[in-house]
């Protein structure tokens, strides 16, 4: 019996497609790479297959966009959704999986699909592409070397402050990172600035590669005195305490 690295030469490649943030223009968002292999590809998973098909349509994909497959994988789907994605890698052909916005399988449910893909020994290729999170760290001005990204909060406010209190501890030692979907964004942003301490910085970056586009990291109580607008946008939160840095954000 072959190994999963013998038997690769026999299935199909999974190809990670990054997609843009939020609909600025594919073709100037990604690298010309990016586009060539998307193009070639004719089997895709995503997790709205109508979104998909306008990302195809936006990067000039070479066929009519009917003709297409595209198989739903999101987080309502089960254990079957996960196989039948993965079957056609199995019969030895190339696939694109894509997120509904920035790069796959990182805060995205597409996660399963590639476990699944490195235990049936099928090749797994990430992309380059915009990550909202690797872009709000790297333009936040905290601690790059040691972060850790919890993905989304407790919906309900005590859950949410809670957590956010823990969060503000632990970010004397590494960057916290989190995200909120766009319709509770300002009501976490208030949460923050409820739970967290004055001098911890916080970063907010929000509407990420769109004209929109907000990064700006101040002490907690800077953000007080003039708080974003952040309703209905798409927003990557960073806590970060760092001593010397908030007392001097606090005395601007």
């Amino acid at each position: 019996m072959g190994s999963p690295l013998s038997d690769r030469a026999r299935k199909g490649t999974l190809y990670l497609i990054p997609v843009t943030l939020g609909g600025n223009d594919a073709l100037s968002s990604l690298s010309p790479a990016v586009l060539e292999i998307t193009r070639g590809l004719e089997t895709f998973i995503a997790e709205e297959p109508k979104s998909a098909r306008r990302f195809l349509k936006a990067v000039a994909h070479p066929r009519p966009i009917q003709e297409l497959r595209i198989h739903t994988l999101n987080e309502h789907s089960d254990a079957d959704a996960v196989a039948s994605a993965l079957a056609p890698l199995l019969s030895g052909e190339d696939c694109g999986l894509m997120s509904e916005a920035g790069c796959p399988a990182v805060a995205d449910p597409g996660g399963e699909l590639v476990r699944r893909a490195h235990e049936a020994g099928v090749r797994v290729v990430p992309l380059v592409g915009p990550s909202s999170i690797m872009l709000a760290l790297m333009a936040s001005g905290m601690n790059g070397q040691r972060f850790t990204f919890h993905g989304y909060l407790p919906a309900d406010r005590g859950g949410r402050e809670r957590a956010l209190k823990e969060l503000d501890a632990r970010s004397q030692r590494e960057t916290q990172i989190f995200i909120e979907t766009p319709y509770r964004a300002s009501a976490m942003l208030q949460s923050v600035l409820d739970s967290c301490r004055d001098d911890t910085s916080l970063c907010v970056a929000a509407d990420l590669t769109l004209p929109r586009e907000l990064v700006a990291t101040r002490a907690i109580a800077e953000w007080k005195k003039m708080p974003p607008d952040l309703d209905r946008r798409l927003v990557v939160f960073l806590l970060w305490r760092d001593r010397a840095a908030a007392r001097g954000l606090t005395a601007r």
